[in-house]
Formats: structure tokens, sequence, C-alpha cells
């Protein structure tokens, strides 16, 4: 008796505490606006166990008892904690949107995390959604849309960098921004852009090689950084964050077109993760885009390149047929397909394995100057039937892009410090065919198709990085290993035999090379928050080349709180950027633009005996120092404010040279003739560390959001942009050089440094949300910018400031199933016309009317786009 007594006393005790400890909570996770956010996380603050919500916000979570604090998170949102005191539900969480100065970054302090408000330094803070919102295909266009200090804009005619786009922060040129992909440095591209482009001889990141949808989040610390992060930081970090989820798969599919019926273009994207054992997690990406070709090009109707009028006997009827003298100016083909891979496990709670990895094929095909009948004959009929009209040919340049970035690492706690173990391999290849085109040389047997060579750029980073907090003061220290190599590959002979192939002929054997090198680096960061207000702290960077020698830097930064509204900040820093191994390295020829004459012109690296034999010094790294300072103020948790100030020096920049030629005497064979004349080349070209520069500028932005109107929401945004470059004093022109009269770096090569980028640009975008629609109505203005000419400034061009405005409307139809419309350039605008001003190499005869060698947003006009996505 007393034994089944007990029994029940037990059963019940049982079942009573089951009772006591199992509460079962339902609620629903939405946005600002009440429509659900499907796929949150709603997690258990005390045990970390957590649930997803369904395709309607609705989420169930047990718990063992009860009062409980619930978490909600959704990315792009801030979260949301709710404390549950009784099982009455549902529970409701409101989540609003993650745009605040309080949002926390790891970008520019590489020990201790911090807001954008408490940072001493400058940051800009982007999702995904912020990126898509911009309209644009690419992921350098959205950055160029949504910072105004980063420029990034289409070319055309320029061989490979149609297919790059050199972009950079406050006009310092590609080769001085940082790119890094969680944390970790991104290889650079193969290519150098070697023609006549913004950023011209400089060495950047593909920036189009990760898709966005990949991205969580990209932050742009916009300061020098080369103290904490090492070479190429002088403008700055550009810091992509893949995404981490695994609630949902998400399908977005795009296309777009311009006005004039051209330039269609394609894309889909799937985004879809896991988890691996409730612990850790795997996301990956999947990414196609389909960018047809756009044409501008000018129609004169007459060729004053060649003295070809529109009335000519012999050609006045093919230029009535072909006013636009058979051009394509605008945006090449391109094909790309990306995988993407975000991956981490812990091991135990201390120790989490890591891994990374984006793999981007990209092919593309865009456009030469077009041969004209009058300018080249093809008598054996390779590329027109026999008896048939030659109408000339336009040579295409197909371009092969292979970018590819892996990273492993494991974090965990030694000694007391967080540690983090990393090997990231990374390179870009890059492969030339030209199409379309002939060999004078070979006659009747030339091909029409030519590989003419490539490159590829790799590089293998080691990295150890310790930090640990001691009460007030945070301790940072690491070192990083790195081997990066080049290598340049002939083309096939054919290719460069006698005249080449028309527009590029191939690389030749003597161009072709393999070069690497190696580089270490130590550094140390320490912070020492000296009150919660006041905030001061340091680095320093030590770092060793085997092919140039060595480099110290440092930097110091302060933030101090006046009080919860405003905060001042300011830093000081020295910086450097070693020279690109391609810029050390690269050789080859290229048919140009020269005078009033068509030619092939050289480039001579910089260790070929001709160069050194002509006083060219050896190169050697960049140093910069910045000062910033800067105020932030929000009034609220809707407006906030930062104002910041820069004033940047770069000391031996590294240029490449313009064109150095013949002199014009027949009399003489001066040294550079000589070279010429035993290269079969019209016009050498070099590198050389030639220019100091200083850059002064302010960066505004300004925020305010959740504004009630009409039933829904509006927020505001201002940021903008101003900057000046001047070079201080003289060109280093080496002494044979200037001895025989020769300008290494004219006016016109000048101004790609000075006023290639708009020196001014504002963004204001304003966001309405209602329901379950969107409004987004953005306008950009991109400042003037101006063509310098060569020899004479009366000639030179200051193209007009511009506002483009974008107007795209997004609309839930469900809770997993959204679509949106896009107009970019809603009223077709377009750069002011060239005007030559006497001198026809300007628009190269008629046949650029919008300028290229400055560049403001391109020449596009009007796109229309559409989208769908899809959740489940």
């Amino acid at each position: 008796m007393k034994f089944n007594q007990f029994v029940l006393v037990v059963l019940f005790m049982i079942i009573g505490t089951t009772m006591m400890n199992g509460q079962t909570i339902k609620g629903v996770v939405t946005d600002e606006n009440g429509q659900p956010l499907p796929y949150s996380n709603v997690v258990d603050k005390t045990t970390a166990q957590g649930v997803t919500t369904d395709g309607n916000g609705n989420f169930v979570i047990n718990v063992k008892a009860l009062p409980i604090t619930l978490i909600a998170k959704y990315v792009g949102y801030q979260n949301k904690n709710i404390e549950v005191t009784s099982d009455v539900t549902p529970i409701v969480f409101k989540l609003d949107p993650n745009n605040s100065l309080d949002e926390v970054v790891v970008t520019g302090n590489r020990s201790k995390v911090r807001s954008v408000l408490n940072s001493a330094v400058p940051i800009d803070k982007l999702y995904s959604e912020d990126l898509k919102s911009s309209g644009q295909v690419t992921f350098d266009k959205m950055l160029a849309y949504k910072i105004p200090s980063f420029n990034s804009s289409s070319q055309a005619i320029s061989d490979a960098t149609a297919h790059f786009d050199p972009a950079d922060l406050r006009g310092l040129g590609p080769s001085r921004t940082l790119v890094l992909v969680n944390g970790k440095r991104k290889n650079q591209s193969a290519l150098v852009y070697i023609n006549d482009t913004p950023g011209k001889g400089e060495v950047g990141t593909d920036m189009k090689s990760i898709p966005f949808s990949a991205i969580e989040r990209v932050e742009v610390l916009r300061d020098g950084a080369s103290s904490q992060y090492g070479s190429d930081a002088i403008a700055g970090v550009v810091n992509i964050i893949l995404k981490k989820q695994t609630n949902f798969t998400e399908v977005s599919l795009t296309s777009g077109v311009t006005s004039q019926g051209d330039g269609f273009n394609f894309g889909a994207d799937l985004n879809s993760g896991f988890k691996i054992a409730d612990k850790g997690f795997v996301n990956f990406n999947l990414s196609y885009l389909d960018q047809n070709k756009t044409n501008r090009a000018g129609t004169p109707g007459k060729d004053d390149l060649f003295g070809v009028a529109a009335n000519d006997p012999t050609w006045g009827d093919w230029l009535s047929k072909n006013p636009d003298l058979g051009m394509n100016i605008g945006l090449p083909d391109s094909k790309m397909g990306a995988l993407v891979v975000n991956a981490e496990y812990p091991l135990s709670e201390k120790t989490t394995l890591y891994a990374f990895g984006d793999l981007n094929i990209r092919k593309g095909t865009s456009f030469a100057l077009y041969r004209t009948p009058y300018w080249i004959s093809d008598p054996n009929n390779l590329l027109h039937a026999a008896g048939t009209t030659y109408n000339g040919f336009q040579p295409t340049f197909n371009t092969d892009v292979f970018d590819n970035l892996g990273s492993v690492g494991i974090k965990s706690t030694v000694f007391g410090f967080n540690s983090d173990f990393s090997l990231t391999a990374g390179s870009n290849k890059v492969d030339y065919t030209v199409g379309s085109t002939l060999n004078p040389t070979l006659g009747a047997n030339s091909p029409t198709e030519f590989n003419v060579g490539g490159y590829t750029f790799s590089q293998l980073v080691g990295n150890a990085d310790f930090s640990r907090t001691f009460d007030k003061v945070t301790l940072g220290f690491g070192t990083e290993f790195r081997r990066e190599q080049f290598e340049a590959r002939a083309g096939q002979s054919e290719s460069y035999t006698g005249s080449g192939a028309q527009s590029f002929p191939g690389l030749q054997p003597a161009n072709a090379l393999k070069k690497d090198r190696n580089n270490v680096g130590i550094y140390s960061t320490l912070d020492y928050d000296v009150s919660e207000a006041f905030l001061i702290g340091g680095s320093l960077r030590y770092e060793n080349y085997s092919d140039f020698g060595d480099n110290f830097s440092w930097k110091v930064n302060s933030r101090y709180k006046l009080n919860n509204n405003i905060t001042v900040r300011g830093s000081f820093s020295t910086g450097f950027r070693a020279p690109a191994l391609h810029q050390i390295y690269l050789s080859n020829v290229q048919t140009l633009v020269s005078g009033n004459t068509i030619s092939n012109q050289g480039t001579f690296n910089n260790v070929d005996p001709a160069v050194i034999g002509l006083g060219v010094p050896k190169l050697h790294a960049e140093k910069s120092q910045n000062i910033s300072t800067g105020i932030t103020f929000r009034s609220g948790p809707n407006f906030s404010a930062a104002l910041d100030f820069y004033h940047i020096q770069v000391k031996d920049r590294v240029l490449f040279s313009g064109e150095v030629g013949f002199d014009g005497d027949n009399s003489t064979t001066n040294p550079v003739e000589s070279i010429l004349i035993a290269n079969n080349i019209t016009s050498m070209k070099f590198f050389i560390n030639a220019v100091n520069t200083t850059t002064k500028g302010v960066d505004i932005v300004l925020n305010y959001k959740n504004l009630a109107l009409g039933g829904g929401k509006m927020a505001f945004s201002l940021a903008s942009n101003i900057a000046n470059t001047k070079i201080d004093g003289q060109i280093a022109t080496p002494a044979i050089l200037k001895a025989n009269g020769y300008d290494i770096f004219n006016r016109k090569e000048q101004g790609r440094i000075l006023s290639a980028r708009p020196n001014t640009k504002v963004l204001l975008g304003t966001n309405y949300d209602l329901k379950k629609a969107s409004i987004i109505f953005n306008n950009t203005y991109f400042g003037d910018v101006t063509w310098q000419h060569a020899t004479d400034p009366t000639k030179d061009q200051t193209f007009s400031g511009k506002i483009i405005t974008d107007l795209g409307v997004a609309y839930k139809f469900t809770s997993t199933i959204s679509g949106n419309v896009m107009v970019n350039n809603l009223f077709n605008v377009y750069p002011d016309q060239i005007d030559t001003k006497g001198d026809v190499v300007t628009d190269l005869g008629g046949r650029f009317k919008y300028p290229w060698e400055v560049n403001q947003f391109g020449f596009s006009g009007t796109t229309f786009s559409a989208g769908l996505n899809f959740k489940f």
C-alpha cells in the first residue's frame, strides 16, 4: 500500500513538474508595417534554442518554464527581445529595419566589435536589400549608386577593361582600395587597366566576381587602414560579409532592357542553406547573369580621322549606308555564372571551424575600332565572300574570366586570447581571343580568330590573429604571410607575326613570364576606453617584401562622446601600397590611336634593360598620410547625421606613362627612337613612381526614418562626397628622357588623376512603405568631369553634372512571393556630347558621341527592369 502510494506521489510529481515546466508559446514575427517576416528566427535567450517561423511569420516554441525572454531575429532588421510572463498568446514581434547609427560593424577594428556610432572612423553599412534597391545589375554599380565616394562606370572600346570596369574610393584609383571577404584579403584581378579609361595603369579587384545575392551586408571603411590590413588600403576598405541563413530557400529572377530596345539582361539567383547537427551551418548561392550589348556610337556620316568626306567619290556611298562608321560602342555582351559557399561548425564551446569560397566564370565580347574598307582591305576574301561588296569589319575582343577564392580557418581561445588561424587562396585568370579580324601579313593564310594570350594573378595568404580585452584595454596582434604570382601567357604565333592581328597583336614569347614574391607582415592594435565617452587607439604594422624591401606604417585615432547624441572623432595614419607584380612585369603591344595615326604601341616592363637604360628606376612602394576628422549626431531613434573631412597625401604614385615616341627630328636618332625602331613600334610606355598627390574632401551622410505618412512610413537619406585632387610638385621624369624633351605624363594623362571621376556626388533617396507595397525614389547627382587635352588647354572640355533619377515599386503578393519593377535613369539623361574643338582625335573622327576617357555614369540611357522573388 505504501509502495503504491509512493508510486502515485512520484507520478503526480512528474506530471506536475512537466505541466509546470512545459510551456508552449505561439506568436508571429512581422516588419514595422505588420507584414509577416517568413523564416525568421525566434530564440530562447537562456538556452539559445530556437525555432524558425513559417511562410506566414508564425512560430510555436516550447520552453521549460516562465518567465522567459525570447529574441526575434531577421537579416536586415534589428533584433527584438520580449519577456514572456504567461502563456497568453500570440506574441507579436514587430521588427524595425536595421539602418541606425548603432549598428554593429566588424571592419576598422581588428580587436573589438563596435557600432557605427562608436567607431573612431567613418564606416558605411549596406544590406543586400539596400544594394538591390539601387536597381543596378552588378555589385560594383550597386555600390556606386549607394556610396557617394565609390566610383564605377562601364567602359567601351577598351579591350578587357570593358569586362572589369575600374572601381575606386575617393577617386584615388582602383589600386588603393582593399577588398575583403569575411574579413580576409580578396585577390586582385589579373588585368592592368592600360587603355584610355579612368584608372589607367591601375590594378584593381574584380568587383563583379561576387554576386550580390550571396552578400548579407557590405561594410565600407572610408579611412586609411594600411597599418591594420596591409597594402592597398590607402583610400579605405570594402569588406563583403557573406550570408549565413539556413531558414529558407530564396529564388530571385530579374530582367531588364533599355528604352532603345538593347542591353537586354536576365539574372537568376538561388540562395539556400542547411544546419549541420543543429550546431553549424552551410549557406550556398548560385547565380547566373546574361547581359546583352548596347550601342551608342556617333553617326558623323564622314570620317575626319582618315580624312574621308561624306561626299567622297569612292566611299561616299559606303558612308551614307554606314553613318556610324560601323561602330558598336556601349556595354559588352557577357554571361556570368557563380557559386558561393559559406560555412561554420563549432567543434566545442570555444572552437569553431569555418570555410567559405567563391567560384566565378564570365565570358564576354566587346568590340574594337571598326576597320573601314578604306582602312584595312580584305583581298583574300577572309571576312567577306568573293563577289560581294566588302564593308570592312569590327574585331571582337572575347574575354574568358575565371575568378576563385577559398578560405578555411579555425577560431578558438588560446591562453585567454581570442584567436583566428586561416589560410586563404585566390586567383583571377583572364584569357583573350580576338575574332572577326585578320593578320594582313599572313595574307590568305591568316586565321580570322586568334588566341592572343592571357594573364593570371594568384595569391596564398596565411593569417594568425589574436585579441583580448583587459578591463578598459583591448589588445590585438597578428601576422600575415602572403605569396603572390603573376603569369603572362603568349598567344598563338599567327597573332603576333608581322603586323599582328588587327586590333590586338597577341602577346609574344618575349612577353610571357611567371613571377612571384613573398611578403611577411606583423601588426598590433591597442584600444583604450578611457571612459564610456572617451576612446583612444592605435595600430602598428611592419611588412617586408622579397622584391623591394620593407615598410613601417602606423595609425592613431580617437572618439569622444560629447553627450548621448553628439560624437566627435579623428584619426591620423601613414599607409603604403606595394607596386603590383603586374605593374612590375607587364609588357605587350597594342594597336591604339597616337596623334592622327593608328599604330602599334609597346608597353615595356619595369625590369626591361631598355627601360633601365633610359634611367627609369626600380618600382618601390607608394607611401601616404591620411588625416580625417568628423562629427556624428542623432536625434532620437530616427534621425542621424555624420560629417567627415579627410586629407590624403600619396607620395611616389606608380604611373603608367604616356606615349613616348619619335621626336619629329629625322636627322638624329635619340635613345628612345633606337628602342622604337628595334621593336617596330611607334611609341613606348612604362611604369614609374613619378608623382605626388593631395586629395581633400568631405563626406556627408543624413538619415531620417519612420516618418508616419498616410498610413505608411517614409525614410529619407542624403549622402554626399565632395573632393579635390591636385598634383604636388613636378613629374619625376628620368634625366635622359627630360634631356631629350619628353613629357612622360602629359596633361591628358594627368587629367585621369585629377578630373576623370566626378569631384562631387550626391545621393538623395526616399523609401515609402505602405502595407504590402514599397516605393523607391532615388536621385543621384554626378558632378562634372573634365577631359584635358594632351598639349592644348583651349581644347579641354568639361562635361557638366547630371542628375540620374530612379523609380521603383516593390510589392509583397504573399508572405513568400514578392515582385518589383524599376526604371533606372527615368528621364533618359546622357552625358554632354563631345566637342572636338577642331581636334578629330578627341572623338576619333566622330566615332564617339559621348565621353569615354572621363566618365560619370555611362551612356545607356533609361533602363526598365522587373523581378520576382520566392521564399520557401
